[in-house]
């Protein structure tokens, strides 16, 4: 950024910001967001600055001078908060006035900061960036993010992953139910036997129940004169373990808990339990090989341990298959189809993205028509500009970043040289922040938005490897209450974020709080604070008449009995770090 001297030579003074109009204070809104003006342009010398002030070309006496490029250059954030906005309708559950939450419009912000920002439970809509009042909304939204490096596919994911490449390969269709679509689906699409999945089931299950239950059983065998074989007793201090391995936030695969069957029904406990055919030939194999060793060679082998090794190790193609594994599987030579996915930068808006502005836009207005219903002079070209393009986040391309730097980009899924859907992102220094998807209807049924969100789990691992701090992918808020958009919790192992400490949680550990409460605090610990929290008010950075200062002047000018309460609250929200990076506009 430049000092004002620098911008008034330059002639792009339209860069920096002038009072908005009240409309552009409105919350965000996925089909409509404010209208607002471009700022006056700066003049070419600027005046004399109020209060006997030096100006520009004078020698500064004080930090309430013109801002010098290195300032401006270190503090390229520059918000506008507008302060509480409640009573207003909420598209989740439909409540007239039951959303609350606080907002304010950014000029402009660096990766770094909006990364801080979201870690405190802000999201954006285009340049106007948001945190619901979570004890006051009537639908709580917490961040959630899913770690991409221990994520597995689950059976639901591999099935959306296989129609893909069956399509692709063969061009086969699946007419079917399209109920695991993310973006529009109210049933919940979950694994059986997954108990870290058990309360999306709305299933009330109670773990110390069960482990009684078990036992009981158990003992009601044991008088009836039936041992209990090895494998029932392992399956009891597996069910011991069930209330840990929620806890874990480890990826829970299938937990399975067997009870005894009653008496008639079931397996006979007296036999032995029946074995696959595979397990039997490998024994065979095993014993036959323990035949043909010499019988020193073997006592050996004993002695060191080393007695499996004769058991053939298990095969690769035996392990499962990984996301990769899935998405980049070779298709054959006459594939019927060919995908193709391109990350472009969004904003500022590189040649690519200008060239597929029509065509993207177009997508978004049928999707917007037919899957959301919106009636055809609704998404505009301005409405999309705002809503998906417009950003606030600086470009920027670090030496230790991904080759494609930080900042906003849409990630186009081209299929057979025709754009069918588009991802909007986030790369931040420590994640990928999905904003947004949407795709051409008539493709629907290959579950696009599951897709997506898949690729874009594999894209963060992918950019990890260049930049090693980059191991997260957030998906927007978490609403438990609101069933459509409690898909994002299927997405293992994930965490979401405390509206009280900001740390983040094993989603197997909120899902419990959130069957008894919309809105809780995930941290535990009582005496657990926010230590992120602002600590220092007077060191947050104000600009106020063309100028940079320290809170701590600027309280001295005003006379507003209201502003230092806003003020405080919005210190209080973005958190010390962000108060002391980002530039407060005041006006």
């Amino acid at each position: 950024m430049k000092c004002a001297k620098c911008w008034a030579n330059s002639g792009l003074g339209a860069r920096l910001p002038s009072p908005l109009p009240p409309q552009a204070a409105r919350p965000p809104n996925p089909t409509r967001h404010s209208r607002h003006r471009d700022p006056p342009r700066w003049p070419p010398t600027p005046p004399p600055l109020p209060g006997g002030l030096p100006s520009a070309g004078a020698a500064p006496r004080r930090r309430e001078a013109w801002p010098t490029c290195a300032d401006l250059a270190a503090m390229a954030s520059m918000v506008e908060y507008k302060g509480l906005k409640d009573g207003y309708h909420c598209g989740y559950c439909d409540s007239k006035e039951g959303k609350a939450s606080c907002g304010m419009w950014a000029h402009s912000l660096t990766a770094q900061d909006y990364q801080d920002l979201i870690d405190r439970g802000w999201r954006r809509s285009g340049k106007y960036v948001y945190k619901p009042v979570m004890n006051q909304t009537c639908c709580p939204q917490y961040t959630i993010r899913c770690r991409p490096l221990q994520f597995q596919p689950s059976k639901s994911h591999k099935k959306v992953l296989k129609k893909m490449l069956k399509f692709l390969a063969k061009g086969d269709v699946s007419r079917g139910s399209c109920e695991d679509e993310p973006m529009d689906s109210t049933v919940e699409d979950a694994v059986a036997g997954d108990f870290a999945l058990i309360n999306k089931l709305d299933i009330h299950c109670d773990l110390k129940t069960l482990r009684d239950d078990l036992k009981e059983s158990l003992e009601s065998e044991e008088k009836k004169g039936g041992n209990p074989k090895k494998e029932e007793s392992t399956e009891l201090i597996q069910s011991q373990h069930i209330e840990e391995k929620l806890g874990s936030g480890e990826p829970s695969q299938s937990v399975k808990v067997q009870t005894v069957p009653k008496p008639g029904k079931g397996a006979d406990l007296t036999k032995p339990p029946c074995r696959k055919a595979k397990e039997i030939r490998k024994e065979r194999k095993r014993l036959k090989l323990m035949q043909q060793s010499p019988a020193g060679e073997l006592q050996g082998l004993q002695a060191q341990g080393e007695l499996p090794s004769l058991i053939p190790p298990k095969s690769k193609s035996n392990q499962p298959k990984s996301l990769e594994d899935f998405i980049f599987e070779p298709l054959p030579e006459d594939a019927s189809h060919k995908l193709e996915v391109r990350v472009v930068r969004s904003s500022p808006p590189s040649s690519q993205f200008k060239a597929t502005f029509q065509e993207s836009y177009q997508i978004y207005k049928r999707y917007q028509m037919i899957v959301h219903k919106d009636p055809p002079d609704k998404p505009t070209v301005s409405q999309f500009t705002r809503f998906l393009c417009s950003s606030p986040l600086e470009a920027e391309n670090p030496p230790d970043g991904p080759d494609c730097g930080y900042g906003s980009f849409h990630q186009q899924y081209w299929l057979d040289g025709k754009i069918i859907a588009v991802g909007v992102i986030d790369i931040l220094p420590h994640c990928v922040s999905s904003v947004y998807l949407y795709y051409d209807p008539d493709y629907s049924f290959l579950s696009l938005g599951v897709y997506s969100a898949l690729r874009e789990i594999a894209f963060t691992k992918q950019l990890h490897e260049k930049a090693s701090q980059l191991s997260y992918y957030y998906m927007g808020f978490y609403i438990h209450s609101c069933p459509k958009m409690k898909y994002k919790g299927q997405y293992r192992p994930s965490d979401l974020l405390c509206p009280e400490t900001y740390v983040w949680v094993p989603i197997e550990q909120c899902l419990p709080l959130l069957e008894n409460s919309k809105y809780c605090r995930f941290n535990q610990d009582p005496e657990a604070v926010d230590e992120g929290r602002s600590k220092d008010p007077d060191r947050l950075q104000v600009f106020y008449k063309k100028a940079i200062m320290p809170y701590g002047v600027y309280k001295k000018r005003q006379r507003d009995p209201s502003e230092e309460a806003t003020v405080l609250q919005y210190a209080r929200l973005v958190g010390q770090r962000c108060a002391e990076s980002m530039l407060l506009f005041r006006s």
